[in-house]
């Protein structure tokens, strides 16, 4: 496992995702992960353009990299970002060490999805290796902000890729989709995300006297059990069902005998081609105002569900 000029060699996949992992690139991704894997594709002969987006601790490190200048033309996207390890001394090998135990490696990102970036940036330099010659153009979009927010990533990348003329014809997503065994699976869709923020304002009073007061929490409970009362749908031709899934409640009450002024909760829904995010935001708007009229409902649609449909590029 040799390494050049302090980098791991780019054919060796399990080398590249523990120099990956080591770095600690928690959402967003502070920039040495995708300076080490720009590095590497540079050495691959590629261009690399680094795109950070956004303000302060918004500001997300992205790249685009792209060797060969004709069609076909295929790209590979991923992120370097991952999520956060919690409380590290539960966790069997540090998150960050990259350590191999009876031949699986262990570490925060090993499958979502440095290992991924690392496996298919070593198939590309085995290509390589074997000629120099590509017909068409390989590129890689990494973005350092898809377990967040993903405002400044991937979007506004293919925002730059459009203006550039650097639109792929086909593009591959290594994320860990095999359920089984590797390559039973391959997605031609993706289900869209929205998350929505729920704060239902009351009235604050002693529980002897709760006519006086005006209780948020029954009201925002009311609101999480319409919500789940019926399922989104029973899936469609090419996805599961649509998923409603409460992430957070909080009152932040400390008394047990105190009605308090507010209660909010998050939460997230995961939807297939049957929705539009515009929709689903109008319905969750519909049931918070049916049961608190008042309440304040903040949403964000990180993305649309979209479907390939049935066609050359899938059968490719």
């Amino acid at each position: 496992m040799g390494e050049g000029q302090g980098l791991p060699v780019a054919t060796n996949p399990v080398a590249l995702a523990q120099a990956l992992i080591r770095q600690p690139s928690v959402c967003p991704d502070p920039g040495p992960a995708q300076h080490l894997l720009g590095a590497v594709l540079e050495q691959l002969g590629f261009t690399v353009w680094h795109l950070p987006y956004g303000e302060g601790a918004e500001r997300t490190p992205n790249f685009f990299a792209r060797r060969g200048h004709t069609g076909p033309h295929i790209c590979f996207a991923g992120h370097t970002d991952v999520v956060p390890p919690g409380n590290e001394a539960l966790w069997a090998h540090p998150p960050f060490a990259a350590r191999i135990t009876e031949g699986v490696l262990y570490g925060r990102g090993a499958c979502d999805m440095k290992g991924g970036i690392a496996a298919f940036v070593a198939a590309v330099a085995r290509l390589i290796a074997q000629t120099e010659l590509l017909a068409g153009s390989i590129s890689f979009l990494i973005t350092g902000d898809e377990e967040g927010p993903a405002t400044y990533g991937t979007q506004k990348v293919l925002e730059w890729m459009a203006q550039e003329g650097q639109i792929p014809d086909y593009c591959v997503v290594g994320e860990p989709t095999n359920p089984a065994a590797m390559g039973d699976m391959v997605k031609i869709g993706r289900r869209g995300s929205l998350n929505a923020h729920i704060v239902v304002e009351g009235v604050q009073g002693h529980v002897a006297y709760p006519h006086r007061a005006d209780n948020p929490v029954h009201r925002l409970l009311n609101i999480l059990a319409a919500l789940q009362a019926q399922p989104l749908d029973n899936g469609s031709d090419y996805f599961e069902p649509s998923s409603l899934q409460v992430t957070s409640v909080d009152v932040g009450n400390g008394a047990t005998n105190v009605i308090p002024a507010s209660a909010q909760a998050r939460l997230n829904i995961r939807f297939n081609d049957l929705h539009t995010g515009a929709a689903l935001s109008g319905w969750v708007q519909t049931i918070c105002s049916q049961h608190a009229p008042k309440a304040k409902v903040d949403i964000k649609i990180s993305g649309e569900s979209f479907l390939t449909a049935p066609g050359p590029e899938t059968t490719a």
